[in-house]
C-alpha cells in the first residue's frame, strides 16, 4: 500500500461517479496516494436493469474473473500486475474465491460485501448515495466517469453533448443459474477441462453436461426456434463478439457452439469413459456454499418460458431449477481513441477522465484495471507530480494502448476503424525483441505448440518485470 499523504486533509477530493469495478478501484486507488475521495453511487436511490443489490462492486454477468494463469494468459498476466499495484479487486477477489479449474472465480455476493466494506471504512472515501444527472461539475476539477455500461440516459446524454459524439453501445447477456441439488450427478460429472487445477481449484471444478450427436442437434434446434426478446428502437446496435448470446451462437452455424462454449475437449464422462461426448454443457461453481451454478458462456435473449423448456433438453437438468435465469442489457462505451488522451482524460475538459467498460474495455478485471489506472493518474495530478504512464510491454499498458490509441490510422480520421470493446490479449502487446524466446532446457527442436508457449511465457516474463519497475518495486517483491 502507498503511503498515505499526511497533508490530506488539506488536499481537494477528486470526485469518482459510479461505483462498479472501475469506480471502486479507482477510489482505492486514489485514497491509498493519501488524497480523498467522494465516490457516488446511484444505487439504491436509482436501480438498473440488470443490478439487484446495492452494494459496490456488484457482479451482475459471469462470476468469474477469467484465467489466472500468469505465464501464458494475457488475462493472468493483468491479474499478477493488478496484485503488485495494491489492487483492491484483487485481494477481495483471491479473499472470496470459489473453485473454477484455472480460472479465478468468486463468490459474488461475499466479494461485492467485501469491496463495499473497505470503502465505506476508509477514512479519505466518503460514499455518497445519489444519482449525478450530468457530467460532473467544472468545480470538480479532478473527476473520474465510471459509471459503466448501463450508464443512466441523463449523464449519457450530458456526454454525448460534451464530446460531440453518440455514443456507442452493444449488447451484453447474463448466464442463467441454477440450484446444484436439481443438476441429476448421476448423468453429470465433476471435472475441470484436462484437470486443470487453478486458485482454490481441485481439477474438478466444473459440472460437465454430455451430449450425444442426436441430442446436440434437437438442443441447436430448440435454440434457433425458441422465443426471443424483441427489440426496441433505440437498441439497434451490434452484438460484441466476446459476449454472443447462446441462440445467436448457434444460428451462426450448426458446429459453432460445438467448437464454442460446448467443445468436448478435455473432459472425459466419469460414467462412461468408453464414450467420447460429442458436446458439453459446462456449470460453474457461483457462490462459496457451492448451491447455486452458472450455465458457462450461456448468456441470452431467451424469452423466460423459452429458457426452462430448451435448458431442461441439457443432459442432467432436465429437472433444473433457475436460482436466475437469463436476461439481456444493452452497454453503452465512448469513442475513445478519438476523445481521450493516454491519460483517459476527456481532451475537451481538462481534470475529467473516464474509466472502466463505457472507455470500451470488456471484461471485469480490464475494467477495474482502467479504474486502477485513472485513479492513479487523477491522484498524481492533483498532488502535482508527473503522470507516469505503464510502459506499452506491460498489461496495463496494452490495454491503456488500445483503449486511447489502438484503433487511429496514421492520419487520425479517413479510413480509421471502428473501436470495439476489446480483452486484454496477447495481441495487444508489442513484439518481442529478437532472441528474447530462449529454448526450453532439454528440448532439442521447438515445434510451433512449443515455440508458442515460450513467446507467451517471455511476453509475461517482460511485462511482470516492467510493470515492477513502473511501480517502483523490486524484483524480489514479486516472489514474495
Amino acid at each position: 500500500m502507498i503511503e498515505q499523504n499526511d497533508r490530506s486533509t488539506a488536499i481537494r477530493p477528486v470526485h469518482v461517479v459510479g461505483g462498479g469495478l472501475a469506480g471502486s478501484e479507482a477510489a482505492w486507488q486514489i485514497a491509498a496516494c493519501g488524497v480523498p475521495v467522494v465516490l457516488h453511487e446511484m444505487r439504491p436511490v436509482r436501480g438498473t436493469d440488470a443490478h439487484k443489490t446495492a452494494s459496490l462492486a456488484e457482479l451482475v454477468c459471469s462470476n468469474s474473473f477469467r484465467s489466472d494463469d500468469a505465464e501464458t494468459n494475457a488475462v493472468g498476466i493483468l491479474h499478477a500486475e493488478m496484485r503488485l499495484a495494491n489492487s483492491l479487486v484483487m485481494a477481495c477477489g483471491d479473499r472470496h474465491q470459489v473453485p473454477a479449474g484455472g480460472a479465478l472465480a468468486v463468490d459474488r455476493d461475499g466479494f461485492a460485501e467485501a469491496v463495499t466494506a473497505e470503502i465505506e471504512r476508509h477514512p479519505l472515501i466518503t460514499v455518497l448515495r445519489e444519482e449525478v444527472p450530468g457530467l460532473p461539475p467544472e468545480d470538480w476539477d479532478q473527476a473520474i466517469v465510471a459509471t459503466g455500461p448501463l450508464t443512466a440516459p441523463a449523464l449519457a446524454e450530458s456526454i454525448r453533448a460534451a464530446t460531440g459524439s453518440d455514443a456507442l453501445a452493444f449488447f451484453d447477456a447474463i448466464a442463467p443459474i441454477v440450484y446444484t441439488e436439481t443438476i441429476d450427478m448421476s448423468v453429470c460429472w465433476h471435472q475441470s477441462r484436462y484437470d486443470k487445477v487453478g486458485p482454490g481449484g481441485t481439477g474438478k471444478d466444473y459440472i460437465n453436461c454430455p451430449m450425444n450427436e442426436a441430442e446436440y442437434n434437437a438442443f441447436v434446434d430448440a435454440l434457433i426456434a425458441g422465443d426471443k426478446t424483441e427489440f426496441k428502437e433505440w437498441e439497434g446496435t451490434p452484438y460484441f463478439d466476446g459476449c454472443l448470446p447462446i441462440e445467436v451462437m448457434a444460428e451462426r452455424g450448426r458446429e459453432t457452439l460445438r467448437h464454442g462454449p460446448m467443445k468436448p475437449m478435455g473432459l472425459t464422462n466419469a460414467h462412461k469413459p468408453q464414450e467420447k461426448p460429442y458436446a458439453v454443457v459446462q456449470l460453474r461453481q457461483d457462490n462459496a456454499l457451492g448451491t447455486l451454478y452458472n450455465m458457462v458462456g450461456f448468456q441470452t435473449k431467451l424469452k423466460y418460458g423459452s429458457q426452462k423448456d430448451i435448458f431442461r433438453l441439457i443432459p442432467g437438468l432436465d429437472e433444473a431449477e433457475f436460482a436466475r435465469l437469463g436476461g439481456l442489457h444493452r452497454n453503452t462505451y465512448i469513442d475513445s481513441p478519438v476523445l481521450l488522451d493516454r491519460t483517459l482524460m476527456l481532451k475537451s475538459r481538462p481534470g475529467l477522465r473516464f474509466a472502466g467498460q463505457i472507455t470500451g474495455c470488456e471484461g471485469y478485471i480490464e475494467s477495474a484495471a482502467i479504474g486502477l489506472l485513472a485513479g492513479r493518474f487523477a491522484a498524481a495530478e492533483r498532488l502535482g507530480h508527473d503522470i507516469a504512464l505503464p510502459p506499452a510491454t506491460t498489461a496495463f499498458g496494452a490495454l491503456l494502448g488500445h483503449i486511447t490509441g489502438g484503433h487511429l490510422t496514421a492520419d487520425d480520421e479517413p479510413g480509421r476503424r471502428s473501436f470495439q470493446p476489446m480483452n486484454i490479449n496477447f495481441g495487444l502487446f508489442p513484439p518481442l525483441d529478437p532472441g528474447a524466446i530462449r529454448k526450453p532446457e532439454g528440448l532439442q527442436r521447438m515445434r510451433g505448440k512449443d515455440k508458442a508457449l515460450a513467446k507467451k511465457r517471455a511476453t509475461s516474463a517482460r511485462a511482470l518485470s516492467d510493470c515492477r519497475k513502473w511501480l517502483g518495486l523490486a524484483e524480489a517483491q514479486a516472489a514474495e
